[in-house]
């Protein structure tokens, strides 16, 4: 999906600058909801990669374990290009704990590990930690002042070029998925189904901030900030405009699956309109059975900070995003960016 033809929450940006000229430009860490029992048969393991993909080292985990590669779990997938530091899950019971630090690597290092007594779900994660160094930052005049638009204002919620694929692949395989090709591979199923639902998401924010920016419209679906309960608004006034504005409640769109969209009104017609033109996705995703959920229209990254050096042409980042999210919904509203590994050919054994 060509991210620079969605809509801006401001002008589309000037400035230009390469990300992710080498792995350490991307640095994420994660955080968890929860705290550690310190028993149980789930052993829990803080681990940062460098250059390798969430799939690979779940494997040379379970290898080292001795188990089933269905018995290490993650919370979410993390960047390949990157240093990361997120938990892996495994289960060995009744088994002596294995001494972790001989799996240790260039690119794979244990850096604390622990007990508890329930499996690492996906999706059970509070958010994720970024540090980011953009460089050969090209900077226009309003660089500084965009950075301070988007810590006051976010930026829309997109999800990222690293949810369709390396040339938008996962996005070309969920429409040969919907036209009858079989997709064994339950995990690669996953990822296309998650493909065209994100395609549609982005497109719907899109066509909402084109025509409407971030105003209220009619027949919203609204979202309780933190959850993902939400409820339809009929007609917009100040009491919704004052939970809106100090994000109490969030702007909506559709994640498409089953059933009916929950907007109503001037909302719905315009989310319909959408799936109207991608019909083989809006009839896929629900013949997968995939119910209908919402995600929010704008992100707020929190703990939003930046370092500008113009003499050395680079611009730092720190921030925190909720599980979900992409940082590159927060650099693509600063500034025109290449992907600097998105031209480089994979590693075969990542």
């Amino acid at each position: 999906m060509d991210m620079t033809s969605l809509s801006y929450l401001q002008t589309p940006p000037q400035s230009t600058a390469v990300l992710r000229s080498e792995p350490s430009d991307f640095q994420v860490r994660e955080i968890l909801p929860f705290s550690f029992d310190g028993e149980g048969e789930h052993h829990y393991l803080y681990v940062r990669k460098i250059g390798q993909n969430t799939a690979y080292v779940a494997k040379v985990i379970a290898r080292f374990a001795g188990v089933p590669p269905r018995d290490v779990s993650v919370a979410g997938q993390k960047d390949r290009h990157a240093v990361t530091e997120q938990w892996f899950c495994v289960r060995i019971p009744g088994k002596d704990e294995p001494n972790w630090s001989e799996i240790n690597t260039d690119q794979i290092q244990v850096l604390e590990h622990t007990r508890h007594r329930k499996k690492l779900r996906t999706g059970a994660l509070a958010g994720n930690r970024f540090e980011l160094l953009l460089r050969d930052v090209v900077a226009n005049d309003d660089l500084e002042a965009r950075l301070k638009q988007i810590e006051l204002h976010g930026v829309p919620n997109y999800f990222g070029e690293q949810r369709f694929g390396q040339n938008g692949n996962n996005l070309t395989r969920a429409y040969e998925m919907f036209a009858g090709r079989k997709a064994k591979d339950r995990h690669k199923r996953g990822m296309y189904l998650s493909a065209a639902r994100a395609y549609l998401f982005n497109l719907s924010v899109s066509a909402r901030i084109a025509q409407h920016g971030v105003a209220g419209i009619d027949g919203d679906a609204l979202m309780l900030s933190g959850s993902r309960s939400y409820f339809q608004s009929e007609a917009w006034d100040q009491t919704l405009q004052k939970r809106l504005d100090s994000q109490d409640i969030q702007l909506s769109a559709p994640l498409w699956g089953k059933g009916p969209l929950a907007s109503q009104g001037q909302a719905l017609a315009l989310e319909r309109a959408i799936g109207d033109a991608s019909p083989e996705l809006v009839e896929g995703l629900a013949q997968y059975g995939l119910e209908q959920e919402r995600r929010p229209l704008l992100l707020h990254p929190q703990n939003f900070q930046y370092e500008w050096d113009a003499q050395a042409a680079t611009l730092k980042l720190s921030f925190v995003l909720p599980a979900g999210a992409f940082a590159t919904a927060v650099v693509r509203e600063i500034t025109t960016y290449v992907d600097a590994q998105s031209i480089e050919k994979p590693n075969e054994n990542g």
